[in-house]
């Protein structure tokens, strides 16, 4: 009977205050024409003797005031079901969030570099410089060599000793290089990209589910937005393109403002994107064959002045 009933909140006030006023002035009503008219029942029933003290409980009749006790508990019946009712179907609708047509299309193209996947490993560092040690000018020799007489007579043969040659130890193989840093891949297109949260629950594919996360982020940004004083007053408006890379848990990192048109219009966009950690869920990250990975996300965000 009562489905589809809404009321807002200004109409709900007004229905409660309008049963309080009622009420009142009922009260009101009922309490002067009683008080009026006590002069003349005072000589009405000044020898009245009454049957039973249960006969006299009011003292007057005309003015009992338990003669009204259907008209109370309905009235008090009545309100009560209308409060009810008021309460039940009292609407709070959202403010609507006002979405700039084709926001998430801008018409420069952004020369973004791609994500670093893995970088060289650093050259080596050079050899240590040579150490330089200073010799005296004149050396003090201690030790005297003994004096071998090595003379030799004219007819006598000298045949010197074959000269060993000592077999040097290979040099040692250099050290290898040090392996490269790992470093996850970051992706830009994979096959399920990752999805703003609160649609993973919505009827259709991943198409019409990607479509509720799509309008469901413009709703969250152009909500939560702050427009920066200096860029209202100087009517400063334009296009901030902001890149973020959505992790495998869903967090969101590496937040870079690749677009910047200025008046603070950067950073607050680089905000409200900041400002996605701090929900209740989180994003529903991109997948490429059925694994989590990361993913690289551009978004442009458009600040435009309303009249």
């Amino acid at each position: 009977m009562f489905k589809g009933l809404e009321f807002s909140g200004s109409t709900v006030g007004l229905a409660l205050l309008g049963l309080v006023l009622v009420t009142l002035g009922t009260i009101y009503f009922l309490r002067n024409r009683f008080k009026g008219q006590l002069g003349s029942l005072t000589e009405k029933y000044m020898n009245k003797k009454w049957k039973s003290p249960l006969a006299a409980r009011t003292k007057y009749p005309d003015v009992d005031s338990f003669s009204f006790y259907r008209p109370f508990p309905l009235w008090g019946l009545l309100g009560a079901t209308a409060t009810t009712l008021f309460a039940l179907n009292w609407t709070q609708r959202d403010a609507k969030v006002y979405v700039p047509e084709d926001a998430l299309v801008w018409e420069e193209e952004i020369e973004v570099e791609p994500p670093r996947t893995a970088e060289p490993p650093p050259p080596p560092p050079p050899p240590p410089p040579p150490v330089i040690t200073e010799v005296p000018d004149e050396e003090v020799i201690e030790d005297q060599p003994e004096f071998v007489d090595q003379t030799v007579e004219e007819d006598e043969r000298v045949v010197a000793e074959p000269v060993k040659e000592e077999k040097k130890a290979p040099p040692p193989p250099p050290p290898p290089p040090p392996p490269p840093p790992k470093t996850e891949e970051i992706f830009k297109v994979v096959e399920q990209m990752p999805r703003f949260p609160g649609c993973e629950n919505a009827p259709g594919d991943n198409k019409a589910k990607e479509a509720c996360a799509r309008e469901k982020l413009l709703q969250y940004i152009y909500k939560n937005v702050k427009y920066p004083p200096i860029a209202r007053e100087n009517g400063v408006e334009g296009t901030a393109v902001v890149q973020f890379t959505v992790g495998k848990k869903g967090e969101i990192e590496d937040i870079a403002i690749l677009r910047d048109p200025g008046a603070g219009l950067g950073d607050s966009a680089k905000d409200v994107v900041d400002s996605m950690n701090k929900m209740g869920e989180k994003w529903t990250p991109g997948k490429q064959r059925g694994q989590a990975v990361k993913v690289q996300y551009t978004l442009p965000i458009k600040f435009k002045l309303q009249d």
